[in-house]
């Protein structure tokens, strides 16, 4: 990585470079789907993803929509078609995390990302298909992992659909941050307002809002605190469709401070990108914006752009960094949310930040 050239400020940033790095960079396999993330160090791609590719739909239909240029939606059609006709196992009706054999788990949070990305290529190329396969996925979600007592399981068995026991990780266990998946029923519930995605949504915003304050910190190792504002940033996000009632707003509010705090006390150990890049978005959908903060944010996005003379290491976002030093793992996710969270802060700038939830990635 001796060739790398890290921004440091939000004049420095390039949406184009950003975008080209999801084109032509490698993190998208010939087949369609994405790379969890690529380890500059070995020169390799970690295993695709589907939770990874369901990102990578919504990025690439958003870069599509700003540009209309005709290669994102090529590429978002090949990510959408890798989730639709390989990943999805119709003999069950489920959505793996990965594919395999034997075949892999299924994880919540996962399927609702997924489930967003289809939507956002249906959205721009009309393919009913894509919106087929996305309700039958919402279906699978309610079926599998909603527990009686309202909780979500984070992750089942396939194809048994058993959940799996629960672990003191964020990302095994119930908790607030579910809420941003859950967000893939209350978007399928405009389409298809006769299924029961709507009550589904609405029993899980009510979970979440019980349960989001004891979420943070968390731990008492700062850098794994780091990693929870991660998960908790998602349950900013997955508040957002109901921010016009005082109650959510108010929680939305309360939680984008306490994200900041910890944003600024850990930053100079470790900074994690894809936090700085969902908060700078929540505070904008929020529409309550502390510009002092939203600035420094932005200026923190930015410096995680990476420029070099090779296609992996040219406009895409590093994972973050350690004592000021950028880490070596080019990041899809943490690209889609940087380059969405600058450029919502540009049209915040000019006032014209369109605030379409189905945009958000």
């Amino acid at each position: 990585m001796q060739d790398l050239l890290v921004s440091n400020s939000p004049s420095s940033f390039s949406l184009a470079r950003a975008g080209h790095w999801f084109l032509h960079s490698g993190i998208q396999e010939p087949n369609g789907g994405v790379a969890r993330y690529h380890l500059s160090a070995t020169g390799n791609n970690l295993p695709v993803s589907t939770e990874i590719t369901g990102y990578a739909c919504s990025a690439l239909a958003y870069l599509h929509r700003l540009t209309d240029e005709p290669q994102y939606l090529a590429a978002a059609e090949r990510a959408a078609n890798f989730l639709s006709e390989v990943a999805w196992q119709p003999a069950i009706a489920a959505m793996p995390f990965e594919v395999g054999v034997p075949l892999p788990p299924a994880y919540f949070f996962d399927c609702g990302i997924i489930v967003r990305g289809l939507l956002a290529v249906f959205q721009r190329n009309a393919d009913e298909r894509l919106l087929d396969i996305a309700r039958q996925v919402g279906f699978f979600m309610g079926r599998a992992f909603r527990a009686p007592s309202g909780k979500l399981h984070p992750i089942v068995a396939l194809p048994s659909m058993e959940p799996w026991p629960y672990e003191k990780r964020w990302s095994r266990e119930p908790g607030c941050l579910q809420l941003k998946a859950a967000m893939a029923w209350d978007q399928l519930a405009s389409f298809f307002p006769s299924d029961p995605f709507l009550d589904w949504y609405e029993e899980a915003l009510k979970d979440a809002l019980a349960t989001w304050d004891s979420f943070l910190p968390g731990d008492a190792d700062p850098l794994r605190v780091m990693d929870r504002l991660h998960a908790h940033s998602y349950f900013l996000e997955g508040m957002l469709p109901r921010t016009h009632r005082p109650e959510v707003n108010e929680t939305l509010l309360a939680a984008i401070e306490k994200t900041g705090h910890y944003l600024r006390e850990i930053s100079p150990q470790f900074q994690r990108s894809d936090v700085c890049g969902q908060l700078l978005r929540a505070r904008i959908y929020a529409g309550n914006v502390n510009l002092v903060a939203a600035t420094e944010e932005a200026d923190w996005c930015a410096s995680h752009q990476v420029f070099g003379t090779e296609p992996m290491h040219e406009g895409g976002f590093c994972f973050g960094s350690r004592d000021g030093v950028a880490l070596p793992y080019m990041n899809p996710v943490s690209t889609a949310f940087c380059l969405q969270a600058l450029e919502h802060w540009r049209q915040f700038g000019v006032g014209e930040f369109p605030r379409d939830l189905a945009e958000l990635i």
